[in-house]
């Protein structure tokens, strides 16, 4: 105890003394000086070498800020200053991967003013030979901003932290780190690496630059940005860019992503996949929710602690407004580490993301809690940071040769009651709390209690709950209390012999090894001489790798981690339709009482009284019609971040498979309005869009899994109002074109800017690829598909002849309302159209839609499809359809095929859906009346021969999902003693149109 007290004042003093030791030789070293190695033994002590090797009664010995030996029966060097650590633990000092902004430099960021988003600047800001966008600070450089920050150092050495690697969290590429020592030294001496890694996000962070907006626009600009870097490495001397010179180095440095949710951590997987990077990845913490995919991604995780406190949900209708997933997300957080070391998935530990740092450990625990290992978190504190950073040579844990970067504890340093003490960084101690005013747990024990030389009792100091208990137990088996406690190292004891007799013993003293003796006065106030001697030690308090704890009895991981989420995922399995109405879309037409069996996922037999195969589910079919599932050409959901990137007059790069959003719960509420394939499209806000994707709902599939196989690949192109911005506010009105003959030249600069594109890549030559062009290109050798928003005749015409000019056709015409005017030209281009049943008058060009639009155009030769671009219309597109019945006398069979078979074709899947075949993909839906009727409801819909939705089952899901919030409310209203808790509940996700232009996140 005494050695510890007067510990803390040398420590000081040795921050204070200049140490030659530790000085650079190019810089001068001020007198007077300490020549001294700083040789320490520590001795006695619990000491975990690694995260998995501890050795009891071990001693550590450092020199010159480094490990000289550690272990049990270590030599104790005879210039060595001894401390010894009886009762104490040292484990390796904490490392932090990611402590964004220490020692940096505060950002200064204006808030944005009105327009800032489409501001009209279309290059980056600064002045140099540096990137064109603003959001890429390759070149940026943590070392050369960095200056010590000794306050905010004290909070991170207190919870054990020796090392951090700080970095600027700004834009998309956000530079180099710097990995730095929390020692109290110069700064050029602070550096175990100056830089130590390359930071990247899916933000633009801090810049005002208009491009990009969206998260496609922000994962476009990372493709082009590693096409770009590898071109200007093999030689290229066109220009000269620093920020690509800066991410070319920065490329064999650890790349840390950060990721904004569990989706994000596979868009990065993406690209890692794509240019051969293995990422570091920064996560939300929600990775428990798509574990399987993030596991096959091969990438090591960095992992926070900052789990969500809990939302008031006093009042019920404001708890309405909690979403199941952040309910059920509040519960689970907490098991996320434990669910990642189960699964293998390395991870390191990260204070990044709390509100209040100083509660990380308090977090930490419950994860424990809730099953993670203490080997295992001390591993991601120690450990898997330094592998991860390439320096495990100098630190992580306690071999000889590393930095001396060490914690001393009175215990497990992950149970409650422990306290860290000291934290030393590269040798230099820095003493956390005060343990002068605790019980030495060496103390605690059995004693022979001497008074005035001649009594003699036997005296036992206990430890309860992390305080002294005494008492003296007499001849007569009888015992005594002693009030015991210690203060600047003075130890007090008194307590009532004679109980009697109100008086005490007075006593006080200070403890030598293991004896404590001192003066007092009896209860007569006579003083005397005492003391204290221990016969034998309580059993020591080892630390133990892992304590037995109940983990809390939490709910169920769903698929996708939503409201109607699986709790197992479905799969394809065999099923017998019996005595249905079969709608064909084949020459057999429509087919009374006829059976259907799917099985592998497609559709194996169409016939009447077929014979169930073993372990075949059998539907009674009877009075249901039996239908191809619905093909949505035009859609807007299960879009991340932003559905446009009109930021610029062509995104051709921009593809929509990049923001997939998986658990949009619109993907179930479609199924259930009897959709099962939909084109996922660029919104309409330029002229040249971005890449679409034709996806399958598939319910509870990862983003990938979602999208249809074997899909040649379409663009969005856009016409009308939108892409000269006549319906936005005049301050955003900045960028080109704004009239329809700007439009029009778009399209022939681009198309011939994409020609000499792909005659410079068949020639052979050195080319930088441009992802722009690479799209457009491929529009010229038909091997990416045209679908155009489009409202007016002239316009229509337009595309078409620009379209013939440069040897190709438009493929489809979407919207087209005014397509009955043009509908022979279209016929003669061979252009298809899929268009609204029944919109008009929501904008000017409107103005002349019809509603026997879709039926005049079939009737000239045109291939027509009805589509939603709407969310809430995709679930009754069956109806749409009808409405031609009722308008133009179209057949049921024509109108049933606009939404099934006809967008099929449009869309170049024909071969595998759109009709009920033998042979094709078993995407159907079984209606409980004809499918075109207003009463129709989809009763079951399959996609792939796999069940996605049972409107029986649906029931039953809906009462689970009613009992599970209740299930969580209840649980917060317990945990947080009436239920007041200061979360907000995430927002609700948009419904995207054509015209949105905002990025949500």
């Amino acid at each position: 105890m005494k050695f510890f007290h007067h510990f803390k004042l040398f420590a000081l003093l040795f921050l204070l003394v200049p140490a030659a030791l530790f000085s650079q030789k190019t810089f001068p070293v001020a007198a007077p000086s300490d020549a001294r190695e700083g040789c320490y033994a520590f001795t006695n002590a619990s000491i975990y070498i690694d995260y998995k090797t501890m050795r009891e009664d071990a001693t550590l010995v450092i020199r010159k800020g480094k490990i000289e030996a550690c272990g049990s029966g270590v030599r104790v060097p005879a210039d060595a200053v001894l401390v010894d650590c009886t009762g104490k633990t040292i484990y390796p000092a904490f490392i932090d991967c990611y402590a964004e902004g220490f020692g940096l430099p505060e950002m200064k960021t204006a808030p944005p003013a009105p327009g800032d988003r489409f501001n009209n600047l279309p290059t980056a800001s600064r002045q140099g030979a540096f990137s064109w966008n603003d959001a890429l600070r390759t070149d940026f450089n943590a070392a050369e901003n960095y200056h010590f920050d000794e306050k905010n150092a004290q909070n991170w050495l207190k919870m054990g932290f020796a090392t951090l690697q700080t970095f600027r969290a700004d834009g998309i590429s956000r530079g180099t780190g710097a990995l730095v020592s929390l020692s109290n030294r110069p700064d050029h001496e602070s550096f175990l690496a100056a830089k130590s890694a390359h930071f990247l996000s899916f933000r633009k962070g801090a810049s005002k630059q208009n491009y990009p907006s969206s998260l496609m626009g922000c994962i476009a600009l990372i493709r082009q940005t590693f096409l770009d870097g590898k071109w200007y490495a093999v030689g290229q001397t066109e220009e000269k860019n620093l920020s690509l010179e800066a991410w070319n180095t920065a490329q064999s440095l650890p790349q840390i992503f950060e990721a904004g949710d569990k989706l994000d951590i596979l868009r990065a997987a993406k690209i890692g996949q794509e240019f051969g990077v293995k990422f570091l990845v920064k996560t939300n913490g929600d990775e428990y929710q798509r574990l399987a995919e993030v596991k096959s991604s091969g990438f090591p995780l960095i992992v926070g602690v900052n789990f969500p406190e809990g939302y008031d949900v006093r009042d019920p209708f404001e708890a309405m407004d909690i979403s199941l997933k952040d309910l059920k997300h509040w519960e689970l957080a907490p098991t996320n580490l434990a669910r990642l070391e189960a699964a293998g998935v390395p991870f390191a530990l990260t204070a990044s993301g709390l509100k209040d740092k100083s509660k990380f450990m308090e977090n930490l625990r419950k994860a424990i809690e809730n099953g993670l290992s203490e080997q295992t978190a001390l591993q991601a504190l120690t450990y898997h940071p330094a592998v991860f950073l390439n320096v495990f040579e100098k630190i992580g844990s306690l071999e000889t040769g590393k930095s001396a970067n060490f914690i001393i504890t009175d215990g497990n340093v992950f149970q409650k009651e422990t306290r860290i003490f000291q934290t030393w960084s590269g040798g230099q101690p820095n003493v956390v709390a005060d343990e002068a005013d605790d019980f030495p747990k060496n103390l605690y024990g059995e004693y022979l209690l001497t008074l005035d030389g001649d009594q003699l009792f036997n005296f036992s100091i206990k430890n309860k709950k992390n305080q002294p208990e005494a008492e003296i137990l007499r001849a007569d088996s009888s015992k005594t209390k002693v009030n015991i406690a210690v203060k600047n190292g003075l130890f007090t004891l008194s307590f009532q012999m004679d109980t009697s007799r109100a008086e005490q013993f007075l006593l006080a003293g200070e403890a030598v090894g293991t004896r404590i003796s001192g003066r007092g006065t009896n209860p007569a106030g006579r003083w005397m001489d005492w003391s204290a001697t221990q016969k034998s030690p309580a059993e020591p308090t080892k630390p133990t790798k892992q304590n037995p704890i109940k983990s809390p009895e939490n709910g169920e991981v769903f698929y996708p981690f939503t409201a109607f989420g699986w709790k197992e995922k479905p799969v394809a399995a065999t099923f017998l339709i019996q005595n249905a109405t079969v709608w064909t879309n084949e020459k057999d037409g429509i087919l009374p009482e006829t059976d259907v069996l799917i099985a592998a996922g497609k559709i194996e037999k169409i016939g009447k009284k077929l014979a169930a195969p073993p372990g075949a589910t059998v539907v009674n079919g009877t009075g249901f019609h039996l239908t191809p599932g619905i093909i949505d050409e035009h859609s807007h959901i299960c879009i991340t971040r932003g559905g446009n990137e009109g930021t610029q007059e062509s995104s051709a790069e921009v593809r929509i498979g990049d923001v997939l959003d998986s658990e949009d719960v619109d993907i179930y509420r479609q199924l259930a309005g009897g959709v099962t394939s939909s084109q996922i499209m660029h919104g309409s806000a330029n002229p040249i869009g971005g890449q679409t994707q034709l996806i399958k709902l598939r319910w509870g599939a990862s983003p990938e899994e979602l999208k249809f196989a074997g899909w040649p690949g379409f663009i969005k192109f856009a016409l009308g109002e939108n892409v000269k911005q006549s319906n936005w506010e005049i301050p955003v009105r900045t960028r080109y074109p704004q009239t329809r003959m700007g439009v029009e030249q778009v399209y022939t600069d681009y198309f011939t800017r994409a020609a000499e594109y792909s005659k410079l890549k068949k020639s052979g030559k050195n080319y930088r690829k441009d992802l722009e062009l690479e799209a457009l290109s491929e529009i010229l050798e038909s091997k990416r598909f045209i679908t155009c928003h489009s409202y007016v005749q002239s316009e229509i015409t337009m595309l078409m002849r620009v379209a013939e000019q440069f040897g190709f056709r438009v493929n489809t015409f979407t919207h087209i309302l005014e397509g009955y005017k043009v509908a022979d030209k279209m016929a003669k281009h061979g252009v298809a159209a899929s268009t609204f049943s029944d919109w008009w008058a929501y904008k000017f060009e409107v103005a002349q839609a019809i509603p026997f639009n879709a039926k005049i155009m079939a009737d000239q030769g045109v291939l027509v499809a009805i589509n939603s671009d709407d969310a809430e219309m995709a679930r009754r597109l069956n109806q749409e359809a009808a409405k031609s019945i009722l308008y133009g006398g179209m057949k049921e069979e024509d109108a049933l095929k606009m939404v099934t078979l006809n967008p099929a074709k449009i869309l170049h899947v024909e071969d595998k859906v759109g009709s009920l075949k033998v042979g094709k993909d078993a995407d159907l839906v079984l209606w409980n009346a004809n499918p075109l009727s207003i009463y129709a409801s989809a009763s079951k819909t399959w996609v792939d021969g796999t069940l996605f939705f049972d409107r029986e089952k649906d029931m039953e899901i809906r009462e689970a999902v009613q009992a599970e919030r209740a299930r969580i409310i209840q649980k917060m209203i317990a945990a947080k003693k009436g239920g007041e808790g200061g979360e907000k509940p995430s927002r609700a996700r948009p419904k995207y149109h054509c015209d949105d232009v905002d990025d949500e996140g």
